[in-house]
C-alpha cells in the first residue's frame, strides 16, 4: 500500500483520528477522500557519449487528466463508495496525497464485530458497482505466522517467505516454491509443508478442519486466529454474506503492520463475450486488522486497535472504462433533464421565461444560446447529449395555451390542454418517461400524474401558465 510521507497511510489517518477524538470516544469510521497529486516527474537519462542530460517528462501513475465522460463514471463510482461509508456511520477526513477510498474503525471493541462490518461494507460496494461476481478471501496473520512456525520456517525468514506466498494469486505454486527455495534459501521439505497448507481454501468447515490439524493445532498463535475466524464466520452468516467469503490459507498480505484478520476481494473470471478481452487487474479491495500500528507513533505508547478496508478506485475505474469501450456505451456528461426548444423565429423571450420557471422549480434545463435556432439543430443537440425531454413552445402552442413535451428517444409528443380541459394519454414507460414523471411532479401547473404502473404512464395534462 502507498505511503504518506514517512508513515504508512493508515498510521496517518488513525493517528489523526485519535488526536481529534476526545478521550474514551467510541469508534468512528473514517472516509479518506484524498485528492490527486498532479505533477510531472523529470527523469534524467545520461548516456556515456552525451554531455547534456536527456530529460523525459512523465506523468505519474494516478495523475492523468480525465475527460468529462471519464469524470462522470468516476464520480458515480466515488458517490456509491462514499454513500455506503456514510450509511455505516463514517465521518470524513481529507489527507491530500493519493486517490484512495478507505473505511477504518479505531477503538477497543468485542472481537470480530467491526471486522465483520468491514467485510459487509466491502460486499455492499462491490455488489452496487455491478462489476460481476466476486469473492473475498480471508485469513489471519496469526495463522500465517503459526503455519510458518510449525512448518519449520526460521523466524528471521518469516517476512521474506510471506512476500513469496503473497504472489500466489499471480504465480503458480511451483514458481513460488522455486523462489522460496532457490532465491530465499528455504529448505525444500519446509517449502513442501507450506504447500500443503497454502493450497487449501473453503468456508467455516475448513476453519474447523484446521482446528484438528496435528501441526497447526499445536501453535497458540494459530489457534487464536482460528478462533477469531470461526466467530467471524458466525457474524458473516448473520449478515448474509458468508457465501461471498473464502478462508484462503494462501492469503498473506505481506505488510508488516497487519496483526489479525486480513482480507482481499477479487473479481471472478467470467467467460468473455465476443470482442471482449479478459481483464486481469488483481484485487479490487483489501484490508485487515492493524492493532499495533497507531501505538508505534504515540509518544505514550497507547495501543489503539484498528481495522479497516481500502477500495481500489483506480482499478475499478479501469475495469468500468474497458467494459464501456468494448460495449460501445456512451456516457452523458451532463444531468440536463429538459431542453427548451422552439420551431419558430422570435421566440427567445418565451424560451427564457419557460427555462427560468424550470430552473426555479429545481429542474435541470438547457436551451441554445441563439435568437432563432433551427428546430432540427435543437433536436440533434438533445440526441447527441442524451437529454431525454424537449419542451417545445411555438406559435401554435402559444395560441392554444399549451406546451408540447417530446420524448427525444421515442419522439412521442404530448400537448397540454386548456385549464378547463383535461386530456388523458398513455405513453411507453422508458427511462425518459421516468424523467417526464419527475417533470410532472415539479410542474403541477402543467402536468398532473394520475396513475403509473410497470408498463405505461397515465398522464393528465393541464394548461401552462406564463
Amino acid at each position: 500500500m502507498p505511503l504518506l510521507g514517512l508513515l504508512p497511510r493508515r498510521a496517518w489517518a488513525s493517528l489523526l483520528t485519535q488526536l481529534l477524538r476526545p478521550p474514551c470516544a467510541s469508534c468512528t469510521g473514517a472516509v479518506r477522500c484524498q485528492s490527486q497529486v498532479a505533477e510531472a516527474v523529470l527523469t534524467s537519462q545520461l548516456k556515456a557519449h552525451q554531455e547534456k542530460p536527456n530529460f523525459i517528462i512523465k506523468t505519474p501513475k494516478g495523475t492523468r487528466d480525465l475527460s468529462p465522460q471519464h469524470m462522470v463514471v468516476r464520480e458515480k463510482i466515488l458517490d456509491l463508495v462514499i454513500s455506503c461509508f456514510k450509511r455505516h456511520g463514517a465521518k470524513g477526513m481529507d489527507t491530500p496525497a493519493f486517490e484512495l477510498k478507505d473505511f477504518d474503525i479505531a477503538g477497543q471493541f468485542d472481537p470480530m464485530i467491526p471486522d465483520a462490518e468491514c467485510l459487509k461494507i466491502m460486499c455492499e460496494i462491490l455488489s452496487g458497482l455491478q462489476l460481476g461476481d466476486f469473492l473475498i478471501k480471508v485469513n489471519d496473520r496469526r495463522i500465517v505466522d503459526g503455519m510458518f512456525a510449525v512448518c519449520g520456517v526460521p523466524e528471521s525468514k518469516f517476512r521474506a517467505i510471506c512476500s513469496s506466498i503473497d504472489k500466489l494469486d499471480k504465480m503458480a505454486w511451483k514458481d513460488v516454491r522455486h523462489e522460496m527455495v532457490v532465491k530465499k534459501g528455504l529448505a525444500p521439505e519446509v517449502a513442501d509443508r507450506i504447500g500443503d497448507y497454502v493450497q487449501c481454501h473453503g468456508g467455516v468447515s475448513l476453519v474447523e478442519q484446521m482446528f484438528q490439524d496435528p501441526r497447526l493445532s499445536q501453535n497458540k498463535q494459530a489457534l487464536e486466529g482460528l478462533g477469531d475466524l470461526k466467530l467471524l464466520f458466525e457474524y458473516l452468516t448473520l449478515f448474509g454474506i458468508a457465501d461471498k467469503i473464502s478462508f484462503d490459507l494462501s492469503l498473506a498480505r505481506g505488510l508488516d503492520y497487519y496483526t489479525g484478520v486480513i482480507y482481499e476481494a477479487v473479481l471472478l473470471q467470467t467467460p468473455t463475450q465476443a470482442g471482449e478481452e479478459p481483464l486481469n487487474v488483481g484485487s479490487v479491495a483489501a484490508g485487515g486488522r492493524y492493532d499495533g500500528l497507531v501505538g508505534m507513533f504515540d509518544p505514550k505508547g497507547h495501543k489503539v486497535p484498528c481495522v479497516g478496508l481500502s477500495i481500489g478506485v483506480e482499478r475499478i475505474f479501469y475495469i468500468v472504462e474497458q467494459r464501456m469501450k468494448t460495449k460501445g456505451e456512451k456516457v452523458r456528461t451532463t444531468e440536463t433533464q429538459v431542453f427548451v426548444a422552439t420551431p419558430q423565429k422570435n421566440f427567445l423571450q418565451e424560451r427564457l421565461k419557460l427555462i427560468a420557471e424550470l430552473w426555479d422549480s429545481g429542474i435541470k434545463a438547457e436551451m441554445l444560446y441563439k435568437n432563432n435556432p433551427k428546430l432540427l439543430t435543437q433536436l440533434h443537440y438533445c440526441e447527441s447529449t442524451g437529454i431525454p425531454l424537449v419542451v417545445i413552445i411555438g406559435e401554435q402552442e402559444l395560441k392554444e395555451g399549451v406546451i408540447k413535451i417530446r420524448s427525444v428517444a421515442s419522439r412521442e409528443e404530448v400537448s397540454g390542454g386548456s385549464r378547463n380541459r383535461r386530456d388523458e394519454v398513455f405513453l411507453p414507460f422508458p427511462d425518459s418517461v421516468r424523467n417526464m414523471h419527475l417533470l410532472a411532479e415539479k410542474l403541477s401547473s402543467w402536468l398532473i400524474v394520475v396513475e403509473m404502473n410497470k408498463h405505461s404512464l397515465k398522464m393528465t395534462i393541464a394548461a401552462c401558465e406564463y
